[in-house]
């Protein structure tokens, strides 16, 4: 079981309605892009952090290990919105590079950091959905919001055959390290294709298994799962409402104030 998957059954918000959890996530990532403003994508990234962690039991170690990956993407890709390279320096430092400049500007730099937290702001919201609701149920509010049945089917599967891959390619992987099938840059190379390769013959023989049972189980293109569905709570809908009530009047307020 992959991590992400393994933290999701053990949250102590499992079991909270999916539909609750959906709403809040997708309202509070919405709010977040919209506004594109400092003090609303650190209340809530905050937020996400402290109802994933406290509220959820997810190990704050795991969580900001989760948060490091698109962290450095984030760095990584806003360099190139906050250096420039121009005949003339601008306003916050300038390198000569012969006849040009490798510069930046305050405003540039500004822009970089708001786009950094405003992305890391949504991700920390797609992560409370994530780690804190089950596959089967996810699936089953997109089910109720009328997502069409052929991504429902399409993401089900691809969820299966993630595992599927992981334990086939985990499997080769130990006997190749007990083969000393790694053991230099060379063999590793060689390795890696060995595997690659037969990952995917065996991924096409898997896949093949798995129609041929569904055949013989009477499918005919719909894929029935059961849900576990838990009751919404009055309780935790009006705290929903209030905080989203909140959250989109700092919106407005900070669109009328700029």
């Amino acid at each position: 079981m992959i991590t992400i998957d393994r933290l999701c059954y053990n949250s102590k918000l499992r079991f909270v309605n999916a539909g609750e959890k959906f709403a809040f996530a997708v309202l509070t990532l919405c709010a977040c892009v919209i506004s594109r403003s400092f003090l609303i994508s650190g209340f809530v990234l905050l937020t996400a952090g402290i109802l994933t962690v406290w509220k959820g039991g997810i190990p704050a170690s795991a969580y900001l290990k989760f948060l490091r990956i698109p962290l450095a993407f984030l760095l990584l890709s806003s360099l190139a919105i906050f250096l420039n390279v121009k005949e003339r320096p601008m306003d916050l430092f300038a390198l000569p590079l012969g006849s040009y400049y490798l510069t930046g500007s305050r405003a540039s730099l500004f822009y970089a950091l708001q786009l950094i937290l405003t992305a890391l702001a949504s991700v920390s919201c797609l992560y409370f959905l994530s780690l804190n609701t089950p596959m089967p149920d996810l699936l089953a509010v997109l089910r109720r919001l009328h997502c069409p049945k052929l991504i429902l089917e399409l993401m089900l599967l691809i969820y299966r055959f993630i595992f599927v891959l992981f334990e086939i390619s985990y499997a080769i992987r130990t006997a190749q390290n007990a083969r000393l099938g790694n053991r230099d840059y060379r063999t590793s190379l060689k390795s890696f294709g060995a595997l690659a390769s037969a990952l995917l013959i065996r991924a096409m023989k898997k896949s093949g298994a798995l129609y041929d049972a569904m055949e013989s189980r009477c499918y005919d293109g719909d894929i029935q799962v059961l849900d576990e569905t838990y009751p919404p709570k009055r309780k935790e809908i009006l705290g929903i409402l209030v905080f989203e009530v909140f959250l989109y009047a700092l919106v407005v307020a900070k669109k009328v104030l700029s």
